[in-house]
């Protein structure tokens, strides 16, 4: 017999998370120089982390032989927010909060609601879980949340909605989002991944967190992997009712977020001078692409992250985008394909610094012109 029949057949039919190749891997396979590669494969900020954020770390060394204590980082997170601690949930990473929902509130014969062409988490959370994923196609790559809406059955247990979405970059209005959670049944949960917050001009951002006291189900995700510089640390957090993170709490790992990604947060939190920088970095390098790409001939879907999804033209009825993103490793730039998002004609590019925008858009102009 085969160990891994014990296994349910649920969790045997799961595809593994595919994250975007690391330098590393490509070097090694290519035999380039590291430094010579360019990575714009996972949204992670060009910049690095902030200066403080660094000196925390540096600071929290002497302290590793010691359990993480989150006390300190959902205080910071409480008065940042204006929300009790007691609705604050810290995350290794906020895609651990997603995990938490699942774990909460599906079950085998339970449901959960998600978009077309949304975060790969949702499914593996859903199916980890035995419960029945409820996919439903996209509106112009984004949420239609009026079909989510109707799609949602007596079985429904969750709903995942994120806003901005990844891997499409499209965003839902506050006045949307708000629509359709005074409308979703009160004994479904709403989880609204907001891990490209910051990224959104002020104006555009929804009052998410205090909708959290009108609608109690609804949980809200956070990360410090984006704007914040902290992807490698694994540091997130959700805001819900006291009640559901009561929940959360329960199927949580005790010491799920550790003493570097604390401290790291904590200072993160308060660096608002390089938060702003990083979005003001973000908006220029987007121009960059975006103008790149029209000199290019190529389309985009407007994206309100920091990156951006590329359409590149079939050749016939032939998709040409895997051909173009191994040519591309060849160049020794990154991207990231989007055949297991249901995109197999495009490919997600992250606004890099400027040299690396423009490093990308060389590479692209050869391999098109091959």
């Amino acid at each position: 017999m085969d160990i891994c029949e014990l296994s349910p057949a649920y969790v045997r039919a799961i595809a593994p998370y595919q994250p975007g190749k690391p330098i590393t891997e490509l070097a090694r396979e290519l035999g380039l120089d590291e430094r010579s590669i360019v990575k714009l494969a996972s949204n992670e900020n060009p910049r690095g982390l902030s200066p403080k954020a660094l000196a925390a770390i540096k600071a929290a060394l002497p302290e590793l032989a010691r359990y993480p204590d989150g006390f300190a980082l959902t205080q910071a997170l409480s008065r940042r927010l204006g929300v009790p601690m007691q609705q604050i949930v810290l995350g290794n990473g906020s895609n651990d909060v997603l995990e938490l929902a699942g774990m909460a509130f599906l079950a085998p014969g339970c449901s959960a609601v998600y978009s077309q062409h949304a975060f790969a988490v949702y499914p593996l959370a859903t199916q980890a879980r035995g419960a029945h994923s409820i996919v439903v196609p996209a509106k112009n790559f984004g949420h239609d949340l009026e079909a989510m809406l109707a799609a949602i059955r007596p079985d429904t247990h969750v709903v995942f909605i994120a806003n901005p979405n990844n891997p499409t970059g499209t965003m839902l209005t506050a006045a949307e989002l708000e629509s359709f959670l005074s409308r979703a049944p009160k004994n479904v949960v709403v989880v609204v991944d907001e891990a490209y917050n910051e990224y959104l001009a002020p104006e555009l951002r929804c009052p998410s967190i205090a909708w959290v006291e009108r609608f109690p189900n609804l949980i809200v995700t956070r990360t410090f992997s984006k704007v914040y510089g902290l992807a490698g640390l694994r540091v997130g957090y959700g805001v819900c009712h006291a009640q559901v993170a009561d929940l959360l709490h329960r199927v949580r790992q005790p010491f799920n977020v550790n003493n570097l990604a604390i401290a790291a947060a904590v200072a993160a939190l308060s660096d608002e001078d390089f938060v702003r920088e990083s979005y003001e970095l973000n908006v220029v390098g987007m121009a960059q692409l975006l103008a790149g790409c029209k000199r290019l001939g190529l389309a985009w879907i407007p994206s309100y992250g920091n990156f951006v999804t590329v359409e590149i033209p079939r050749a016939g009825e032939q998709s040409q985008a895997a051909a173009v993103f191994q040519k591309l490793l060849r160049l020794g730039v990154i991207v990231r394909p989007l055949a297991n998002y249901g995109m197999p004609d495009h490919l997600r590019v992250t606004v890099g610094l400027a040299q690396e925008n423009a490093r990308f858009l060389e590479a692209m102009e050869a391999v098109l012109k091959d």
